[in-house]
């Protein structure tokens, strides 16, 4: 099982970034490479690089603002995946966000810890632009 972690410290409160990451079906906003996104209960069904694959929700807690999820179903040959993304408040006008991964086989973890830092990155445009 191999796992990374990629963190990013944003401009913002803490609650003004929750606001946008704690929102399951709204990922395709903000993630990259991502064309379309729809949630059907607890899971979350995207569309991207001409594949799709299903999430599901494991956990949402408001007070810690963390969000888990895993890969419940893909085309990729992913045995387990679970990511974590967490925001931390720093003061009152800066948060930092953490995105850690577990997933098995190893091989994806380089592919995943890239796709979330990209994530990260493309997050901390969205919420500081204001967009």
């Amino acid at each position: 099982m191999g796992s990374a972690t990629n963190e990013i410290d944003i401009d913002r409160p803490a609650e003004e970034v929750w606001k946008l990451v704690r929102d399951f079906g709204g990922l395709a906003a903000w993630m990259p490479g991502i064309d379309s996104c729809r949630v059907e209960g607890d899971d979350r069904i995207l569309e991207m690089m001409g594949m799709e694959l299903t999430e599901k929700l494991i956990r949402l807690d408001d007070d810690a603002r963390t969000l888990v999820y895993g890969i419940a179903k893909s085309p990729m040959p992913i045995e387990h995946h679970e990511a974590t993304i967490a925001v931390t408040p720093v003061d009152d006008q800066s948060s930092h966000v953490t995105y850690t991964v577990e997933v098995s086989p190893d091989s994806m973890t380089d592919a995943m810890s890239g796709a979330y830092a990209s994530a990260l990155k493309a997050l901390k445009s969205r919420v500081e632009g204001g967009a």
